[in-house]
């Protein structure tokens, strides 16, 4: 399978198929830094590899939202609707 390198996706053009693997490794990326902010970015990365069939997303997603609060994992999901409405 061939990886897909996506520096920055929401950059990415529209029109642009994007595997679940790729969006996975960009929440892996937010992840790991661990801050507030980053846990809101990579619980939406994960929220949208898990919608493109990525399995490991689903669970990290779950996981990750247990160290959120509510408003942070509500804004997680507005940014996801919002990429997912715009890509």
């Amino acid at each position: 399978m061939a990886r897909i390198e996506i520096p920055n996706a929401d950059y990415a053009p529209l029109g642009v198929a994007v595997e679940g693997d790729a969006l996975f490794q960009i929440g892996m990326r937010h992840a790991a830094a661990a801050t507030p902010d980053d846990r809101v970015a990579a619980h939406k990365w994960f929220n949208i590899a898990a919608m493109h069939g990525n399995a490991e997303a689903a669970r990290l997603r779950r996981e990750i939202a247990e160290e959120m609060s509510p408003s942070e994992i509500a804004a997680a999901q507005r940014a996801a609707r919002q990429w997912i409405t715009h890509h």
